[in-house]
């Protein structure tokens, strides 16, 4: 399509550069949404498998199995590691740890539409946290994106019977939990895409999930009365959420988010109570209502109009990173941000 450059006077460098980099980012877009359906699709085996064994134990044996399975598959980064990256990974595997053992345990003791629907907080908190503490702008259609996102998220999760706002004069001691997991969850998502650039994926995908099991195992006996029922909800839950919710979806995640921004990450996860809707649909013949329906729609409508207006963000850091600053500079006169290595 370049057939000016073909005399050999000039190579399409920028332009062969540019569309790899937007292949990789339309990639890591897709598996982003995967991982979403699958942490959707696995809501309910979690709540199922509550029923018989205690939260924390029941995170800790998960998570040790996604550790193993991730240690398999990338073992030669096991021999890698540097300190630095043994760092990033001690810090974003205890903010990992942190995030699913409050949602875990939050979940116990609410519902899961309004756990989904707390947990998704998490999308509104990350271009805020950006804002808040690395000083980035919110780009004005990706607010508008997040917005609706939100919007969605309540349309899609509380029912009118809940009456206006979140009805806090109601809201149980597994809703506040749940929504402390979502604030870790946001500062999750922003360090994990930092960490990626930094570093490579599979040692970040490594380091994040044996550091999360390491700490739930020492967790386990200090802060929970340990029950469990070896029933097949247990088992099929341990196997299903730590193979693929965990180990895949993860190391999809460390990825994905070299080439992704922070924000579209996050309206991207939005879509979590959707996928967990369709499941619903399709395995217990529940259907979505006018209401619900609305809400899977602004959902969709805020990751369109972020992934389409909101291109001009995506293109004011370099198209490897995660749109996560770290040590960025202005370039003179252009207002771009340019990510350092």
């Amino acid at each position: 399509m370049n057939n000016r450059y073909l005399g050999g006077t000039k190579r399409p460098t920028a332009t062969v550069c540019y569309s790899t980099c937007v292949s990789r980012s339309l990639k890591a877009h897709i598996l982003l949404v995967v991982v979403t359906m699958i942490w959707g699709a696995t809501f309910v085996v979690i709540k199922n498998a509550l029923a018989d064994i205690s939260p924390l134990l029941f995170n800790a044996i998960r998570m040790s199995l996604a550790a193993a399975v991730l240690a398999v598959v990338f073992h030669r980064e096991l021999t890698r590691f540097t300190a630095s990256s043994l760092r990033y990974g001690f810090l974003v595997g205890a903010i990992l740890f942190l995030g699913n053992e409050l949602q875990t345990v939050g979940l116990k003791y609410t519902t899961p539409s309004k756990s989904a629907f707390l947990t998704g907080v998490s999308v509104v908190l990350v271009p805020v946290f950006l804002a808040l503490f690395w000083r980035r702008r919110i780009q004005r259609w990706v607010l508008l994106g997040v917005t609706l996102a939100f919007i969605g998220l309540y349309l899609l999760t509380i029912p009118a019977s809940a009456g206006a706002g979140l009805n806090l004069s109601s809201t149980n001691r597994g809703d506040l939990i749940t929504l402390a997991s979502a604030v870790v969850f946001g500062f999750h998502i922003i360090f994990v895409g930092h960490a990626s650039q930094a570093h490579p994926w599979r040692q970040i995908a490594i380091l994040q999930i044996v550091v999360t099991a390491l700490l739930m195992i020492c967790t386990v006996p200090l802060a929970e009365k340990v029950y469990a029922v070896w029933s097949p909800a247990v088992i099929w839950g341990i196997v299903i959420t730590g193979s693929l919710s965990l180990a895949l979806a993860f190391a999809v995640q460390a990825w994905a988010q070299q080439f992704t921004p922070a924000t579209h990450t996050a309206l991207i996860f939005s879509l979590e109570p959707v996928f967990a809707w369709v499941t619903s649909f399709l395995f217990l013949g529940e259907r979505l209502g006018t209401r619900a329906g609305l809400g899977a729609l602004c959902i969709l409508a805020g990751v369109l109009i972020s992934e389409q207006k909101g291109s001009s963000e995506s293109m004011a850091v370099s198209p490897d990173h995660a749109g996560v600053p770290s040590d960025i500079e202005t370039q003179p006169d252009s207002g771009m941000e340019v990510g350092q290595r």
